[in-house]
């Protein structure tokens, strides 16, 4: 029982710290690839969201085969029953997905826009909606602390974002119509993001099958949907110069690193919950300031963001912590 336990919360703190260094990375190198000067024509983010998919699919295949004892009749029996078979299960991952597919094609366009800590700090109010959605749609209870620690990392978003002189300056040279447009696109992020992790979140528990094959069946109809989105937006684009255009070394991690994140986010759904998962997501935020600051050089942290970031770690362990009754250790 105690072995087990240890092993949970191991496992826990593993998939967050995977989740920290995938999110840092994967802000980065997305602002990274989108902002850089090329010859030729940029690639098109909605192609490497369908990219993104297919792999993820892939990879949820091996991990089935590999649960199946690697053995490829047990993994096409599985296949076979646990997804044509059944067909209203399979269909309920269409919702999430859809938003799903939607929301990769949003961060692309917020990242075109916005400056990495602004993007990473503002996207941070999924934490709130996810939180709203719990409690709506899961009926969860938070408890006092986890409404004290939700309110302490509003504030501590909010010391992030308060714009310095440097910032003002920086901000007139961009227009203000493209930071409108990121802004606009990370809060429906934000929105569409709590809902989609709580629903899929209701669907883990309700039902018995397997977190991968769950994301296969997301990542199938999130193929679908995005190349919908390919067709309708890119068409011409495509047409001319066709679907992998402007793709090079940096294009591939930006995709590899965004299908792995689903694929973590699964595993933390999993050991962890969703509001963890968003904890976790404040920690890479201080690290990617620190990278922004000491790598890429443009970000110049002040005295304000630091106390932010100091409220947003506070509110991380606050989150979590469980006040245990005294004078009974026993766990029910």
């Amino acid at each position: 029982e105690e072995k087990s336990q240890e092993m949970s919360t191991n496992l826990k703190y593993l998939s967050l710290g995977i989740l920290v260094f995938q999110t840092t990375s994967l802000v980065l190198t997305m602002r990274y690839s989108r902002t850089l000067k090329e010859e030729g024509p940029r690639y098109l983010s909605s192609t490497a969201v369908v990219i993104a998919e297919l792999l993820k699919i892939l990879a949820c295949v091996l991990l089935v085969y590999k649960d199946s004892k690697c053995n490829l009749r047990t993994l096409n029996i599985v296949l076979h029953d646990e997804i044509l078979n059944k067909p209203m299960e399979t269909l309920k991952l269409a919702i999430p997905s859809g938003i799903y597919t939607l929301q990769n094609n949003l961060l692309y366009v917020a990242l075109s826009n916005l400056d990495a800590a602004t993007y990473q700090v503002t996207y941070q109010l999924k934490i709130l909606t996810t939180a709203l959605f719990s409690v709506s749609m899961l009926s969860k209870k938070l408890g006092v602390y986890q409404w004290l620690s939700l309110v302490i990392l509003m504030t501590g978003v909010a010391f992030v974002q308060w714009p310095s002189d440097s910032q003002a300056t920086a901000a007139k040279e961009h227009s203000a119509g493209s930071q409108f447009v990121g802004l606009i696109a990370v809060l429906i992020a934000c929105f569409s993001s709590g809902f989609a992790g709580v629903y899929f979140e209701k669907i883990l528990k309700e039902t018995k099958q397997s977190v991968w094959i769950r994301n296969i069946q997301l990542g199938f109809f999130g193929s679908i949907f995005g190349l919908m989105g390919v067709y309708i937006y890119d068409g011409e684009q495509l047409s001319k110069n066709g679907f992998f255009q402007g793709y090079n070394k940096l294009t591939w991690i930006v995709v590899v690193l965004q299908a792995l994140g689903g694929l973590v986010i699964a595993a933390v759904i999993k050991y962890a919950d969703n509001i963890l998962k968003g904890f976790a997501t404040s920690l890479s935020i201080i690290l990617s300031t620190l990278i922004s600051y000491f790598w890429l050089q443009d970000f110049v942290p002040t005295s304000v963001f630091f106390f932010g970031a100091v409220l947003v770690i506070a509110a991380t362990f606050l989150y979590g912590y469980d006040p245990k009754p005294a004078g009974n250790p026993i766990k029910a």
